[in-house]
């Protein structure tokens, strides 16, 4: 066996490693029903030899039933039990796979996450790795028990007639030929149809996902094509594919368990010719026989190996996924003042296309600091770098004079929370979702950073208040609605540094300095960094930076920056422009 295939073989026992003595109890349990359901011919071949002897009695007759019976039902318990086991083990596995896969997508840098499309992501999580049930809780107990049932019957054959042995084996070469025709074909295209599955999903998501700007936009007639033709690919690929393998797998299949055709004639021959009796000619058919049940099997689960195995080397891609290194011990960090030193950032790790070239940006404790400058700037990318979404390509960020990569991913969100342009909602009430920020928290907690953050007059509107399910009132609530939301979830977790990527952007503005008063007095004394496009909401900050082209252009005061900065003194006065047509239109309308 080649290393690689080792490497995914040895991969797939692995995951079930924490079960190892189910998996063990279950093989075990499966040569037990496989072993026991020879005893039957044994039974038959006795009854027989009676009956060519002239012995045969009712009651010798019955014993022998009888022993076949109760070899049967032993074959029946067996079974039953070592599936019970292993598909027991199989589900801990798959459970096991899916925990250890969301918690390597939450220690990975954002952007390998973001690198999968949401298409293989879901199909990994879900489909993939439910295909695995099979070859854990059948492929590997069940195999080996079919395993075991023609070497003992290839065994007794050589013991009754070593010709016996040989004539039942007369198809093999011809099938083994077959197979690995079959193996050939399919393993060229496993790969092209993973990616084809992948696209496939990626493209149902994205259709179902954007179905209101496909409607907004008149583009349903394209994006149904696009959607209609991702499908259709996939199937004529797939019939394709299958029909590629037709000839050589059936007769693969035809062949493989045929191990009568070379019985049933030499066990004749010889008992003709007095080589063997009758009873033994007799028992190695039945032997022949058993063994087609279990052949058959290995058939199914050997063409099934090729789809395990590229679904496992799948699985070991995404949990070999890098983790940004932590260390288990709590760092002591003795302020929440944040520095960024020189930091140079790449998303693709490529000098080339880096979008932070040196940044210095200090946020003492307790201070507000505010990010504004042209889209593209890299503001964002500053806050999600505190946030160690990503580690800097060079530099360091701090808190307290710690580096961020010197504290465990759990103490620094203890210290830092976050709220963006674009929040989610999860598929639970809305209670839990703002209490997302502190599961410790009371529901009359829960209550008053939702009216804070302005929340409680549209929730006791919904059908179930607070008890509203996410995934209903999603469907109502505007952007600014969840991003109050997000907000109170913040509010509630009191972190002492607190990061506003736009959190107001979809507020209305009879709202916003409602929000924006709650924001100042509940981040009094932490340290806040805003990143807004509304200059007005960040006029009294301590400190304001303009980033443009991933370096600081400019930094200071308000009054400051009017005076020393041309493209502030630009933004802002067409802020003020934008506002004063913004009340103009108001006023019109009223």
């Amino acid at each position: 066996m080649k290393t690689e295939e080792k490497s995914w073989m040895k991969s797939l026992f692995a995951s079930a490693e924490g079960e190892k003595k189910k998996l063990i109890l279950s093989v075990v349990l499966s040569v037990i029903s496989v072993s026991a359901g020879l005893a039957p011919f044994y039974c038959m071949y006795r009854v027989i030899c009676l009956f060519v002897a002239g012995t045969a009695n009712a009651a010798a007759v019955a014993g022998w039933c009888l022993w076949a019976l109760l070899a049967y039902a032993v074959k029946i318990a067996a079974f039953a039990f070592s599936t019970g086991v292993s598909h027991n083990m199989a589900y801990h596995v798959l459970e096991s796979l899916r925990l250890r896969l969301a918690d390597r997508f939450l220690h990975a840098p954002l952007g390998n996450v973001e690198n999968h499309t949401i298409g293989e992501i879901k199909s990994m999580m879900v489909d993939k790795i439910e295909n695995l049930e099979p070859p854990l809780a059948h492929m590997i107990p069940e195999g080996a028990g079919h395993m075991v049932l023609p070497i003992v019957s290839i065994i007794a054959l050589l013991c009754i007639d070593w010709r016996l042995a040989l004539a039942s084996l007369v198809t093999f070469p011809l099938s083994m030929v077959c197979m690995m025709l079959t193996m050939v074909i399919s393993g060229k295209n496993f790969q092209t149809y993973d990616k084809a599955n992948a696209y496939m999903n990626s493209t149902i998501v994205e259709y179902i996902e954007g179905i209101e700007v496909i409607k907004a936009f008149g583009r349903a007639g394209v994006s149904y094509e696009k959607y209609a033709k991702a499908i259709t690919d996939f199937r004529t690929f797939v019939v394709k594919w299958l029909s590629s393998t037709y000839v050589t797998m059936k007769l693969s299949f035809a062949l493989f368990p045929s191990t009568l055709i070379g019985t049933l004639p030499v066990a004749l021959a010889l008992a003709n010719h007095g080589v063997i009796t009758a009873p033994l000619a007799a028992l190695a058919v039945m032997l022949s026989i058993s063994m087609v049940g279990s052949l058959a099997k290995l058939e199914v689960f050997s063409e099934n190996m090729r789809q395990v195995e590229f679904t496992v080397k799948g699985l070991q891609e995404f949990l070999e996924m890098p983790e940004l290194p932590e260390p288990k011990a709590r760092a002591v960090v003795k302020s929440t003042g944040v520095e960024l030193k020189n930091v140079h950032f790449s998303y693709t790790g490529e000098q080339r296309d880096e979008v932070l070239h040196g940044v210095n940006l200090s946020l003492p404790q307790g201070s507000f600091t505010a990010l504004v400058g042209p889209s593209g700037g890299g503001k964002s990318t500053v806050a999600k770098l505190i946030a160690r979404f990503w580690d800097v390509s060079s530099g360091s960020v701090e808190i307290g004079g710690v580096n961020v990569k010197d504290m465990p991913l759990s103490q620094l969100s203890e210290y830092v929370s976050f709220v963006t342009q674009d929040n989610f909602l999860f598929r639970c009430s809305l209670l839990e979702n703002i209490r997302l920020g502190n599961p410790n928290a009371t529901d009359d907690e829960v209550k008053a950073a939702a009216r804070a953050a302005q929340c409680e007059e549209f929730i006791r509107k919904l059908p179930q208040g607070y008890d509203t399910p996410a995934g209903e009132a999603g469907k109502r609530l505007s952007g600014g609605e969840k991003q109050r939301i997000a907000i109170a979830r913040m509010m509630l977790k009191n972190a002492p540094i607190v990061i506003l990527d736009e959190a107001t952007a979809f507020t209305d503005p009879e709202n916003e300095d409602k929000i924006q008063q709650s924001i100042a007095a509940l981040t009094q004394g932490k340290t806040l960094l805003v990143i807004a496009h509304r200059l007005s909401t960040i006029k009294n900050a301590d400190n304001i930076v303009v980033l443009r082209d991933g370096a600081i252009a400019a930094e200071g005061t308000q009054e400051q920056l009017l005076e020393t900065c041309p493209l502030y003194r630009d933004m802002w006065q067409a802020h003020i422009g934008a506002k004063s047509w913004a009340v103009s239109s108001a006023a019109k309308e009223a």
